[in-house]
Parts: structure tokens; sequence; C-alpha cells
């Protein structure tokens, strides 16, 4: 049964659900607290604006997504695919990321692809759609499970703030790679989504402890 992080709530009851799958984890959310939800616009939306945000600044992305987003009315795939890529790169677009987003837009058209149908999805197999396409990544395909579709059991492997939380968490020698992310992670199936949270809020809560020790 796949997990969904609809609401604060949700995430909640899935944390004290992690604290039942792993002893180990009760003492990080003592220093953590409990994680804030983070969501994002699911759908072609959701997909895009996390595309047209990688590798800029927050202040480029913002721009930029205000730009393409405001451009059309409503914002749909057909629209975009449809759309002269002149116009698009006038909008701050690069070329691969119009290719990126042009190319998600026909599999969209096409029915090849079901954004909606991947938050019921084992995450694995939802990770493996997302990276097939073009111009999409671990890390979008974790963002866009994660945050937009909510999605319970998603697991950003290559998050290095979530590598160097658990390498202090669990006492380990050394900060995890993505390949050993994998089944550091199976005893929190299937709330690994949660699990992630929890870490980001570890490693917040204790970078901040380590700042203030340092003074």
């Amino acid at each position: 049964m796949t997990v969904h992080l609809n609401s604060q709530s949700d995430l909640e009851d899935a944390i004290a659900g992690l604290m039942k799958l792993d002893l180990r984890l009760p003492p990080i959310l003592e220093i953590a607290g409990m994680p804030k939800l983070r969501r994002r616009e699911p759908g072609f939306a959701g997909l895009a604006q996390i595309i047209v945000g990688q590798q800029v600044s927050v202040a480029s992305a913002s721009a930029i997504w205000g730009r393409v987003f405001g451009a059309f009315d409503p914002f749909h795939h057909d629209s975009l695919r449809k759309a002269r890529a002149d116009r698009l790169g006038r909008l701050g677009l690069s070329t691969a990321k119009i290719k990126t987003l042009k190319g998600i837009a026909r599999e969209l058209g096409s029915e090849r692809l079901n954004l909606d149908v991947l938050a019921e999805e084992d995450a694995d197999i939802a990770h493996a759609t997302l990276t097939r396409l073009h111009g999409i990544g671990p890390w979008t395909a974790d963002v866009y499970l994660l945050f937009c579709l909510g999605h319970g059991d998603a697991w950003p492997a290559g998050d290095v703030a979530i590598q160097e939380a658990i390498k202090v968490g669990l006492g380990l020698a050394a900060r995890p790679t993505v390949k050993q992310m994998a089944p550091l992670a199976e005893p929190w199936r299937p709330l690994r989504g949660a699990a992630a949270h929890l870490w980001w809020s570890y490693y917040h809560a204790i970078k901040k402890r380590e700042g203030v020790i340092g003074k």
C-alpha cells in the first residue's frame, strides 16, 4: 500500500510509524523535532517548475518560472508543446530545458505518460518512469515524487544533506554514497519519504547546534 503525505497530519502519522519500524530513530526525532511537510503544485506545472529551477539560483528560477507560467493561460502541456522554441527562449529557458519540457508535453499529450498514476506506484518504479524521460535526473524525479505528489516512500538517495545527517545520526565513519543509501533506507519502507523529511530536519538541527558550539 502506498502512503501519501498530503497533509501535516499524514506526515506526523508516518513519522510515528517510522519510530516503530526503527528504534534508532526516536533519538533523531527528539533532536530534529517534528518535520514540517513540504508540498508543491502537482501535475505538469509542478514538474515544469522543478525543471526550470535546475542549475540556476533560486531568484533566477523564480523570475523565469514567473514569465513562463504567465505566458500561458491556462498553463497546459498542449500549449507548451505547440509553442515556438524561440518564444520559449525569450522567456529565459535554455535550449536543453525547452527540449525537456516539450518532450514531456508530447509524452503527456500522447498519454504515454500519466503523472497522476505515479502517486500510486511503487516509489522505485515511479522514479524509474521519470528518469527515463529526457532531461529528468534522479534529483528532479525525487523532488517531484516527494513534494508534488506527496509520495510517502520516495527516497532522495543523492541528497547531500540527508547523507550527512545519516552519517552523524547513525554514527557512520563516512557519508554514505548514493549506492549505500538504498540499503540504509530499506528498514524505513514504505515510509522513506517521511524519513527524508525527518533527516532534513535533523540536518538543520545539528548544523545549527554545531554553529552554536563553534562560537
